[in-house]
């Protein structure tokens, strides 16, 4: 999918109403988002996947319990793990104020110029009003210096990326915003490092080597989003705990098992194997 239909799709789904927004961010986030993470098992050593898929479910399965349970409480949490996540991944370590930027903007900046919209999402996806609207002002407050000074930087770097993805998250309402966000500054960048990283020539190739475990993904947020639905029929909670329910494995399992890039030899040589015999 080009970037112009997903840009021009993102100012339609502006204009819509909730539901065709909800329906933009399942595509954006639920199936595009979902390529960088669906190598993950790719990069953990055989010896210790077992170890890892095991862990990975327990999250999973407790997570799913969590939103069901309590989600005042998952919904902050989850998006605090989200936030040092992107921080951490999107950034380079020796720019620890960026780092705070970009994790802070990627989840706060939504928030910025559409603080009631905001506040209606959160309290749809499980907190109560009041803490809704604090949750809001802290997060415009918090969005809007993350994006002011992300976008300073981005015109001294003359950085295009960072640019465009901060003005969406600013301008465009917070379900579309943090999608298209979301896949400018992180899913896509990070989809294409792991493709580097695995040696995978394109990113068709990289996409068919991993179609099982992000079909495995899909039905997956697929069947948490349906049994959420029966505790909020608007769909909010739903697309909430779904992402949730893979992304938190993705941000507190991975990282522990993932190995580092020089020992990732192997796995250049293996899919440089599969593409000459598919080849062939």
């Amino acid at each position: 999918m080009s970037w112009s239909v997903l840009l021009g799709g993102a100012v339609i789904a502006a204009l819509a109403p909730l539901t065709v927004q909800l329906g933009f961010a399942v595509i954006a986030v639920g199936l595009i988002g979902l390529a960088h993470g669906a190598s993950d098992l790719a990069v953990v050593d055989r010896d210790w996947r077992p170890a890892f898929l095991g862990l990975y479910g327990l999250v999973t399965a407790v997570c799913l319990v969590w939103w069901i349970a309590a989600p005042a409480v998952a919904l902050p949490a989850f998006l605090l793990a989200s936030a040092v996540h992107f921080g951490v991944e999107d950034a380079p370590v020796d720019r620890p104020i960026e780092r705070i930027a970009r994790g802070t903007s990627l989840v706060a900046t939504p928030a910025t110029l559409h603080m009631t919209v905001l506040a209606g999402l959160l309290h749809l996806g499980g907190l109560p009003d009041d803490a809704a609207h604090a949750t809001s002002v802290l997060l415009a407050v918090a969005g809007g210096l993350a994006a002011a000074g992300l976008l300073a930087w981005g015109i001294v770097r003359h950085d295009r990326r960072l640019l465009l993805g901060t003005a969406v998250l600013l301008l465009l309402p917070p379900l579309v915003g943090f999608s298209l966000g979301f896949l400018i500054l992180h899913a896509v960048p990070q989809t294409v490092e792991r493709r580097v990283r695995l040696g995978y020539a394109t990113i068709a190739a990289y996409l068919r080597a991993t179609a099982p475990v992000l079909l495995a993904a899909v039905i997956l947020v697929a069947g948490v989003a349906s049994l959420i639905l029966h505790w909020d029929p608007t769909g909010v909670r739903s697309l909430f705990a779904g992402i949730a329910a893979l992304a938190m494995p993705h941000l507190l399992v991975t990282p522990w098992f993932e190995k580092p890039g020089p020992r990732l030899a192997a796995f250049r040589e293996r899919p440089r194997l599969v593409l000459d015999a598919r080849r062939a």
